[in-house]
């Protein structure tokens, strides 16, 4: 089937937006700047069926960034995992969608993941083990640019390069800022693609990362290096809190903040006025 991604984007974004606004409080601006990719992954490159999300050979996204799990809920929910009025328990009592992603909670969600740098680890593991099974499944990852500061990151990148695990494609959300500040100034991560290229992957920049179709572009390439013997890494150029324009405002304090309603609410008209 094929999918309006521009569509199905605004739609994450605004259940992005209802959710975290309906809690109160969350990690509004890391999880608006992926909107795309997850619109991307889940409506075009990825074999998932929500009917069977344990289904043998499918592929597997591990959000190495775990504070985005609002916006990989928001795209499992319109995919069809479960009913989207499951997205306004985001968090509370009980919930199977807590703010970071639990595999044991979540339909679809494949890795528990929030300590940074512990689920591209996992991810590297995951395409590994699909390669030992041949059951020709992808893994894609996603990481945060302040999560590049994690040494852990690097060890399981020389890992993965060495393996050739060209089953593997990861994606650094680079929106440039962290929870203290800008990344350039808490501990600057550039140049990526440099360093990624120099630990053995295939690198693809991409400038524009909230135009969801630079990124199916993108994704597009990365799926054609299978074979090649190297895992493949895109950067994704962000703008953190995108499409909210309060949220950007808040430049790092959109990192993990109180939501107000009425801010939501504006957004959300806006977003569909556009439409």
């Amino acid at each position: 089937m094929n999918y309006d991604l521009k569509r199905v984007a605004r739609e994450i974004r605004c259940d992005v937006i209802h959710s975290i606004a309906h809690l109160g409080v969350g990690h509004i601006g890391g999880c608006l700047s992926v909107v795309e990719l997850m619109a991307v992954l889940y409506f075009e490159a990825m074999n998932v069926d929500p009917k069977n999300p344990a289904m043998e050979g499918r592929d597997r996204f591990v959000s190495s960034k775990g504070h985005a799990g609002p916006a990989v809920y928001a795209a499992l929910a319109n995919r069809g995992f479960f009913d989207k009025s499951v997205l306004l328990t985001l968090n509370q009592g009980g919930t199977r969608l807590p703010s970071h992603c639990n595999m044991r909670l979540t339909p679809g969600i494949d890795m528990t993941t929030g300590s940074l740098g512990q689920g591209f680890s996992c991810a590297v593991g995951i395409a590994l083990g699909a390669r030992i099974a041949g059951d020709g499944a992808r893994v894609y990852t996603l990481l945060g640019d302040g999560e590049c500061q994690e040494g852990q990151i690097w060890e399981a990148a020389m890992f993965a390069a060495a393996k050739k695990l060209d089953n593997l494609i990861g994606f650094v959300d680079v929106n440039r800022l962290q929870i203290d500040g800008t990344v350039a100034e808490v501990n600057d991560v550039e140049p990526l693609a440099d360093k990624w290229a120099a630990f053995g992957w295939n690198v693809i920049d991409v400038p524009k990362g909230n135009d969801v179709e630079a990124v199916s572009a993108a994704v597009k390439q990365a799926k054609a290096n299978l074979g090649c013997g190297r895992p493949t890494m895109v950067l994704l150029r962000t703008t953190k809190g995108c499409g909210m324009k309060w949220a950007v405002e808040l430049g790092a304090a959109n990192h993990n903040t109180k939501v107000p309603m009425e801010e939501a609410e504006a957004a959300i008209r806006a977003l569909r006025e556009e439409a």
